[in-house]
C-alpha cells in the first residue's frame, strides 16, 4: 500500500482493502496486508482516527510495532550489530491471510530474506482481531523458530479520535501522573512514557468511555509502559490522541531487563483488549 492514499470517499469507510468484522453494533475493519487494525466503532462512535483528508497510513487505526517500539539508540540493535527502522518492520511488510469469518481474522508474518538482514532470528508472528459487543481483541502470538533465545519489545500504536478542543478535557483513570487540563496541547504535546499497570480508562467529551486493557497470559503480563503521544495542531494530521501499550519505552530491545526474551521452540503472547461504551 502507498503512504499517500487518494483522500475524500475512497477512505471512507469500508474500503475495497478492508475487512469487515460485525458483532451487533460494535463493527471492526482490517487491512490484512499491513496488518492494520483500520477501524472501530461502537454504535455511532468511530473510536479509532482515519485520515480523511491526508490518506496518510501512518497516522490511522492501530498499527502493530514489531520487533521494537519506537526507535533505538542511533538505529542500532546493539546485540546483533543491525539496524531496525523506528517501530520496526512489521507495518512494512507484507501479511498473510491465514482466516477470517463476520467476527475473526488472522495474519500471519513470517522471518524472511528482508526480515533476517536486520533481525536475524527464525519467527512467526500471527496476529488474530475479533470483535465482540463493544469489545476488540488484538492476539499477538511470537514464535521462536531459532536454536537461541529471541529479544522482541512490540508494541501497539492506537491512534483515538479525538478533537483538538477536547484532548484537555480528556479523563483518563489508571495512569499516575498524566493529567489531561495540565498539558499544553497547542504548543508542546506529550511524546511521554507513563508506567501501565494493565488498564487505562478514557472518557472523551460527547463521545464515550474506552477502557485499554492486556489480558495476563498465565498469570504474566507483557506491556509495562504506556507512551502518550499527539501531534502539533499544525499537522495535517492532529485530530487524535494516542495511548500506546508497549513492552519497554524507546530503545527496550537493547536492555535485557525492559524487553521480551522468547526461548528457542516457544512462543510468547499478547493480549490487548478495548472495550468502549458509547455516551448514552
Amino acid at each position: 500500500m502507498s503512504s499517500a492514499l487518494l483522500p475524500g470517499d475512497f477512505l471512507r469507510f469500508p474500503t475495497e482493502r478492508e475487512l469487515v468484522l460485525r458483532d451487533q453494533e460494535t463493527v471492526v475493519g482490517v487491512i490484512p496486508e499491513i496488518c492494520l487494525v483500520s477501524h472501530f466503532q461502537v454504535g455511532t462512535w468511530e473510536v479509532l482516527y482515519r485520515p480523511l483528508t491526508t490518506g496518510n497510513v501512518r497516522r490511522w487505526g492501530l498499527p502493530l510495532m514489531i520487533p521494537n517500539f519506537s526507535r533505538l539508540r542511533n538505529g542500532l540493535f546493539v546485540e546483533k550489530g543491525t539496524s531496525l527502522p523506528i517501530h520496526g518492520f512489521g507495518r512494512l511488510l507484507p501479511w498473510t491471510l491465514l482466516a477470517a469469518d463476520e467476527q475473526r481474522v488472522v495474519l500471519e508474518l513470517d522471518s524472511n530474506e528482508t526480515t533476517r538482514a536486520c533481525y536475524p532470528y527464525e519467527f512467526t508472528f500471527t496476529v488474530t482481531v475479533a470483535v465482540t459487543p463493544g469489545r476488540l481483541t488484538y492476539t499477538l502470538a511470537m514464535e521462536n523458530h531459532s536454536a537461541e533465545a529471541m529479544p522482541i519489545a512490540p508494541g501497539f500504536h492506537p491512534y483515538f479520535a479525538v478533537a483538538q478542543l477536547d484532548k484537555p478535557r480528556l479523563l483518563v483513570q489508571g495512569l499516575p501522573g498524566f493529567e489531561a487540563a495540565a498539558i499544553d496541547w497547542e504548543h508542546q504535546p506529550p511524546d511521554t512514557p507513563y508506567p501501565f499497570a494493565g488498564e487505562v480508562t478514557i472518557t472523551f467529551p460527547e463521545q464515550g468511555t474506552l477502557t485499554i486493557a492486556e489480558l495476563p497470559q498465565g498469570g504474566r503480563s507483557a506491556l509495562h509502559t504506556m507512551q502518550v503521544w499527539t501531534e502539533l495542531p499544525t499537522r495535517p494530521d492532529h485530530a487524535f490522541v494516542c495511548f500506546e501499550p508497549t513492552v519497554g519505552s524507546e530503545d527496550a530491545l537493547n536492555r535485557p531487563g525492559d524487553r521480551l526474551e522468547i526461548a528457542p521452540d516457544s512462543t510468547v503472547s499478547i493480549v490487548l483488549q478495548l472495550r468502549a461504551q458509547e455516551q448514552a
